[in-house]
């Protein structure tokens, strides 16, 4: 049947209510997603405010090249690339092993009550953790040195250690975000069908054999999605949480591409320079989600698109 002017006038009237509940949406990303992206016109400009997008000298990819030659750029990328692992190999999978013991918990109550308690640090600001941070590791008063104090241990500078930084800003994370990733697994896991548990049962398949041979296949297509969009924001570090963190003594090994684009682009008013900064994450963010969607489908998962 061929789509006219009247079929579409005719489903809109139908389903006015519904697409007034879908223009909100629909706003917000057309105005701060969508229109956002012609900024990035000035990551190939010598852009002045005062001057405009199209009053400003156009200079093609001097930006780029000057980022890429310059002295800080592979000491930015190894920085941010070796959070991004550790957040991938430590905190990852942790939301999938505490969905999967929840999902083993008969008891509602305390299910609830667990799930309550691991949702808060959620809702906790990062100023809040770094706080904690300091309450926890500093070396005046700090619960963890006062311990090592007890037992004849020297005080340890971890807040200003480069050598602690990386695990400290990744148990950041893990404390804070863990809670909240189990909410996808726990909705994934409630679609599972009860009759796969009870025929498995009558096989004599114990516990840890319903969860290998049930339970994960059934989630496996949402960790495989959840892992590729990960990794479409694998050079996003954390902006707020690392610029909290940072000192002179632990910069060397704290510098990722979000704080060094504040501290030089933006502080420093060079805009067209941290917008390329910016750009070349992205394109680097774009072409991983597309590798590893491809290579998902190879191994015969559904993927993203």
């Amino acid at each position: 049947m061929t789509f006219t002017n009247k079929t579409f006038a005719r489903r809109l009237k139908r389903h006015r209510w519904l697409y007034i509940m879908l223009l909100p949406g629909l706003l917000y990303f057309l105005v701060y997603k969508y229109l956002p992206m012609w900024g990035i016109l000035i990551a190939f400009q010598d852009y002045q405010p005062f001057q405009g997008f199209f009053g400003s000298s156009w200079v093609g990819f001097k930006h780029f090249e000057t980022f890429f030659t310059n002295d800080a750029f592979w000491m930015l990328f190894r920085n941010t690339f070796i959070l991004a692992v550790y957040n991938i190999v430590f905190f990852f999978p942790l939301p999938i092993v505490i969905s999967l013991l929840l999902n083993e918990v008969r008891k509602e109550f305390f299910k609830r009550f667990v799930q309550t308690l691991i949702y808060i640090p959620h809702f906790v600001s990062w100023v809040v953790v770094v706080g904690i941070s300091f309450l926890f590791f500093s070396t005046e008063g700090g619960i963890v040195n006062t311990m090592l104090n007890s037992v004849g241990k020297e005080p340890v500078n971890f807040l200003l250690s480069r050598d602690w930084f990386r695990t400290i800003v990744t148990s950041q994370v893990i404390w804070k975000e863990t809670g909240w990733g189990t909410i996808i697994f726990l909705a994934a896991l409630a679609g599972v069908d009860p009759q796969l548990y009870e025929a498995a049962r009558i096989d004599g398949a114990g516990r840890w054999r319903q969860m290998w041979h049930i339970t994960l296949p059934a989630i496996r297509s949402t960790i495989i999605i959840l892992l590729i969009l990960r990794i479409g924001h694998f050079l996003d570090s954390g902006f707020e949480q690392i610029f909290l963190m940072v000192n002179p003594m632990n910069r060397e090994v704290g510098e990722v591409f979000d704080t060094y684009v504040y501290s030089t682009g933006i502080t420093q008013g060079k805009f067209s320079y941290s917008t390329a900064v910016g750009m070349f994450k992205s394109v680097v963010g774009l072409v991983l989600v597309v590798f590893a969607n491809k290579l998902a489908k190879k191994f015969g998962e559904e993927g993203i698109y």
